[in-house]
């Protein structure tokens, strides 16, 4: 299965990764301003070597070509930007570039808006951005809910899942020239039969033998490094964007900014997340998937053909993964490793709300979103993922079985 994955994920490269030269690349741009053209970048060696000197292009956007592997210096003139705009730390930045990698370089720019107006006004801004990173939380989490309601098993591997919809849009999309909306379709398919793949090559079979959750859980993290892995070899170490609705300028609605692609994410979570309620309270395949989370054997006893149950719930869960992986990309770039870092919120939001039930992934994913962005208002921006979990331990102590679980006596 693994070797198919590999073979077709070629298909969309015209080569390796590591077989590009190093380079280095970044996007100049704030959320007020958008994108700043016009800006000298000087790349030097540590000797002071002069490499190459470019300007930003109309999208902000610049890079520069690298003799080879080794560390470098990179510098902008402060006076190139725009009025309003500024360098939050240093003019200059010392980057290591690793052998056939292009290193993003962010060189911090401020444009007056972070952390302006107060601090109510800033917990709006967080509070929004909760939102909307609960909800790109949620539409990834209600897949792995679901596989654990209706299987048992602990998906390690569902983050990766969310990475190959990324980067899968991204080959479409970049080296196949299609545009981002098609591409994300493209990616939504490709992740379906990706975990269509995992149902019928991996865990259909185990189940069959028997296999315990514990063993389960194990084959789960083993194909979850085995894939992660072969992602980086395809894919590469990069950060990459895709090729539309990267470079917007933010909108001011009063108390909070957003950019479009930030809006219509929110819009397009929602809309995707209400569908699956309807589904699963209306549709016969969904109340069949609640019959089978909420008793496997009774549901077989009464007629319902579980095996096609859980094929639906791995094709419909890779498929929301794979969605939730582009406007995760849209957000923060397409990366390597984007779902694994994403894994243990997810698990977060679905043990906070309830295991296996998809409405209380949504709810979970939601408090976890909000609660890591307004920490951030008393804890620094790194260490913002820590209060999720920090959330989730506090919550196991006072209800074990989540928001929306049921009390269960065991033995």
């Amino acid at each position: 299965m693994v070797l198919a994955f590999g073979l077709g994920l070629t298909a969309f490269t015209p080569g390796i990764a590591q077989a590009e030269g190093e380079a280095v690349a970044g996007t100049l741009q704030t959320s007020l301003s958008g994108p700043i053209e016009g800006v000298e970048v000087l790349v030097e060696s540590v000797d002071g070597e002069r490499i190459d000197e470019v300007e930003s292009d109309e999208n902000g956007r610049w890079s520069v070509d690298l003799p080879g592997p080794g560390q470098y210096v990179v510098s902008i003139d402060a006076d190139d930007l725009p009025e309003g705009v500024t360098l939050s730390g240093e003019e200059s930045r010392t980057v290591t570039v690793a052998e056939g990698r292009r290193q993003p370089v962010n060189l911090g720019l401020e444009d007056g808006s972070r952390g302006a107006g107060g601090g109510g006004v800033r917990a709006v801004q967080l509070l929004v951005d909760g939102l909307r990173f609960g909800l790109l939380i949620a539409m990834c989490a209600v897949g792995l809910s679901l596989i654990f309601g209706t299987t048992g098993l602990t998906n390690f591997a569902h983050g990766e899942l969310v990475t190959i919809g990324a980067v899968v849009a991204w080959y479409i999309n970049i080296q196949g020239g299609v545009p981002l909306i098609p591409a994300t379709l493209l990616a939504m398919v490709v992740g379906g039969a990706v975990g269509a793949l995992n149902e019928l090559g991996i865990w259909r079979p185990l189940r069959r033998r028997g296999t315990g959750l514990v063993a389960a859980l194990v084959v789960s993290i083993g194909l979850s490094l085995v894939l992660r892995y072969g992602i980086q070899i395809f894919y590469g170490g990069r950060s990459s964007p895709y090729g539309q609705y990267q470079s917007q300028r933010a909108v001011d609605y009063g108390l909070f900014n957003l950019t479009n692609r930030a809006l219509f994410s929110i819009v397009i979570s929602v809309v995707v997340l209400v569908l699956v309620a309807l589904m699963l309270q209306r549709t016969k395949i969904g109340k069949a998937m609640r019959a089978v989370s909420d008793n496997r054997d009774l549901a077989a006893s009464s007629g319902i053909d579980v095996n096609r149950v859980i094929m639906v719930v791995w094709v419909m869960g890779a498929g929301l993964a794979a969605l939730g992986g582009v406007l995760l990309g849209l957000s923060d770039q397409v990366q390597w490793d984007m779902g694994f870092r994403l894994l243990l919120l997810m698990f977060a939001g679905v043990t906070l709300g309830g295991l296996g039930t998809a409405y209380g992934a949504l709810v979970g994913s939601l408090v976890v979103g909000v609660f890591v962005q307004m920490s951030t208002l008393v804890i620094p921006d790194d260490m913002k993922y820590v209060g999720g979990l920090l959330l989730l331990i506090v919550i196991l102590v006072i209800r074990p079985q989540g928001i929306l679980g049921s009390r269960a006596r065991i033995g």
